[in-house]
């Protein structure tokens, strides 16, 4: 991994981080904030809501790119073709 990857990828991994924060933060007042409301702990932990649901479903699909598809992932896979096509690769 070259230098300018590794910035990229502290950078995404700083954004990643952040976002999940701000999840957490977001996720605490509306539970908090059902609570309040109804006074029934199950009911505010099982009422979802759409908005953390979506949220929550970006922040997989971003998890899944850095820390499972991520740069090293697709060297190994590049290198994988190159060596069907029996043709030597040097990065």
């Amino acid at each position: 991994m070259n230098f300018n990857n590794a910035q990229q990828r502290v950078k995404d991994l700083k954004s990643f981080y952040k976002n999940c924060m701000w999840f957490g933060i977001v996720a605490l007042i509306i539970f908090f904030r059902r609570f309040i409301k109804t006074g029934d702990l199950s009911q505010s932990i099982f009422s979802g809501s759409i908005i953390l649901t979506v949220w929550g479903i970006i922040l997989a699909v971003k998890a899944v790119k850095l820390f499972i598809f991520n740069a090293e992932w697709e060297n190994k896979i590049l290198e994988e073709e190159m060596r069907k096509s029996k043709k030597p690769i040097n990065f």
